[in-house]
This record gives C-alpha cells, structure tokens and sequence, in this order.
C-alpha cells in the first residue's frame, strides 16, 4: 500500500476535519471550550474502533487516553505511547481575528500548527488501518492532554504511567524547519524570587530596608549564574506599594531553561548558597514547577535509527535536531523509555499570529506515521 497516495487522494476529507477541530477552540485555561473539543476527538476516535479512557480534572480540561485496536488480539503485543494536546495558547474568539483558510501550500488557524493537525494525522492513520483491515504489531495508545501549554501535573502522572506500558513513545508535536524530529529539549525550571525587607517612609529611608533594592541585588547574581546551556528569563516583577513608602516586599518569577539535569542541580546548588545583600533582609527562592529536560540517549538514537529507515521507504530523508521549548515528550524520555518527538508537520509561527501548516508535509507525515505504526 502507498499511503502517500493514498492521503494525498483524502487531502480534502483531512482539511476539513482540521478545519472542524480548529473552529472547536480550544485554551487551555477554558475548561468548557477544551472539553468541547476533546469530545469531538475522542468521539472521531471512538468511531475508529478505538477504546475511550476520561480522567476527569477540576481545573484542567478531561484528560483522555484512546487505545486501539480494541478488543486487542492476542497477536498484537506490547504498546507504542503517542502523545498529543489539543489545547491552544488562544482564547476563544480568535478564530474571527485569525480564521481558518487555506492559501496555495498553506493552512492558516488558531492551534492548525500547534497541534491540531497532528491530531488529523493520528485519527487518519487509525482510521485507515481499521478501513483497511491493518493489524499493527502492538497496540496504539493515544493520550490526548488537555492542558500541554500550561503544564499539568494530573497530565504527567498519567503519561509516566503509559509509559511504564510503553515500549516507545512518540510525540507529535510540530517538526523543526524542514522536517527534523527532536531529540533534545530543554528542561524548564520556574522559580519565584521573594525578597522581605522593612517599611518606612520614603524621606527617612536609613529606618527602613527596601525589598525592591534587595530584589535588584539578588537578580543581578542570578543573572551572573547564566552559562551557555543554562539561561534565565526575568519575566515577572512585582512589589512595593507607593512611590512615597519604601519597599517591605519585592518579587520575581524566573524562567529557567537548561540542556540537561545536572545544568539545573548546579543552578539550584547555586541559589541555596545565596546570602541577603542589605542588613535586616530576607530572600527566599521556591520552586512553582519543573519540566525535565529530553537529553538524547542511545535507545532514543536506535529508535530513530529505526524510523530514519521506515521514512527512507517513503523517500523522506528524516534529520535530527534540539530545541530549546518543552513539551509532553521531556516526560516521556525522563522515564528512560525510547523517545522521539517532532513527527508533526512541518509549517511556522508556533504561538504567532502567522502560525501555518505546510500542506504537503501533512500527507507526508501522515504517511510516515501510519508506516511507523504498521513497521515498528
């Protein structure tokens, strides 16, 4: 079976149903809108043979896990983990600003990159090994979060434990430019800075000690702590009360970013060791969450070895690249189990108002995805 051919002849039907899941928005931070959406998903996969699993959240959207075949024959062992989100970094209505429409090689949307194409790609590849009477050598277990943009601890549980199951995972977040996969990803460390002092009023500042002042000092040496594969985003600062009153509280929040564990433990090692700079100071670093990094690792490297293969079948020459973003796969991989991510589309502005699929790439992705399925 050519499978290229045979998605490039659905071109249309995978349009429209993305079209479909890019009109049903999706934040992360909506639960109505995101549920609304998983619903429709997991309803495409339900009619696919699929078994459908709900761990329902009460801040987040539904979590959702798809397994397929079901029931599984006793000749299909073992399990492949794929891994997709369904929410967006866009609030509902956005579709009225940045609508959905195709132009030449292009789809533009809300989420049509970032990831909803994805999930065209998966329901397809399903979809068309039931139609065709396809056995997989193992099982497929889908999860679908809810809640990928923002984190989600609830979402991390239950990816590690697909993954104590799972004899591979692969990710369908978006390629890199060109059509690389991922095979390294930063880790992201989020600290919030608190620094105490004493109020006063501002024409006697000698009887008070200024939060904010002492909040400058201790940013300053974070700043200093910054190497080449760790570096550190002051995007929050807040404190003080009026121009006139000095200072009893300052805060920061830090975003962290670092190749590999032992960047963030010599980090973190460093912060502990901090001392308050003004007399009669206090400071005090915690952490409000911690994304692992996906460090490249010799099972992840056979595994896209083996992949690397399979695409060469299709005449796709598969590359391997890093990045410095997160996602569900750093997870995945930081529970030793064989990790690929990036087997997405290829396409543009992630998070950005120009955000697009490349057209081509989405027949050419799914194909490669079914083949993975079939092969591996």
């Amino acid at each position: 079976m050519n499978f290229y051919h045979y998605y490039k002849s659905r071109k249309g039907e995978m349009i429209n149903l993305l079209k479909e899941i890019v009109h049903l928005e999706s934040p992360s931070t909506d639960k109505k809108a995101v549920n609304a959406c998983s619903a429709f998903v997991m309803e495409e996969f339900k009619k696919a043979g699929a078994r459908i699993s709900q761990f329902p959240q009460k801040k987040i959207g539904t979590l959702y896990v798809a397994e397929y075949p079901f029931p599984v024959p006793k000749s299909v062992s073992e399990q492949i983990l794929l891994l997709l989100h369904v929410d967006t970094v866009w609030p509902v209505g956005k579709i009225h600003k940045m609508p959905f429409y195709v132009s030449e090689d292009k789809v533009f949307g809300p989420g049509v990159l970032d990831m909803k194409a994805s999930i065209v790609m998966t329901l397809s590849s399903i979809k068309a090994l039931s139609e065709l009477n396809t056995l997989p050598k193992k099982k497929i277990t889908v999860f679908l979060n809810s809640a990928e943009e923002i984190g989600s601890e609830a979402a991390y549980e239950v990816i590690k434990s697909l993954c104590k199951k799972s004899d591979y995972v692969l990710c369908l977040e978006p390629s890199l430019p060109g059509g690389g996969l991922k095979m390294q990803r930063k880790g992201r460390l989020v600290i919030r800075l608190e620094a105490k002092g004493k109020a006063a009023h501002a024409g006697t500042p000698d009887k008070g000690v200024n939060a904010i002042e002492e909040l400058m000092h201790q940013l300053r040496r974070v700043k200093e702590l910054e190497k080449e594969e760790t570096t550190v985003n002051i995007g929050l600062i807040e404190g003080g009360e009026k121009p006139n009153i000095v200072a009893k509280e300052a805060r920061a929040v830090l975003d962290v970013r670092f190749w590999k564990n032992e960047n963030k433990d010599k980090f973190t090692a460093s912060l502990k060791k901090m001392k308050p700079v003004l007399k009669g100071a206090q400071v005090r670093f915690t952490t409000e969450s911690l994304t692992p990094p996906m460090e490249k690792s010799e099972a992840s490297s056979e595994l896209f070895s083996k992949v690397k293969k399979i695409a060469s079948s299709l005449n796709l020459n598969l590359t391997a690249g890093k990045t410095g973003g997160g996602s569900d796969a750093s997870v995945a991989s930081s529970m030793g189990v064989p990790t690929l991510d990036g087997l997405g589309p290829d396409g543009r502005g992630i998070h950005a108002e120009n955000e697009h699929l490349i057209l081509p790439s989405l027949v050419e992705r799914t194909a490669l995805l079914t083949e993975i399925l079939i092969q591996l």
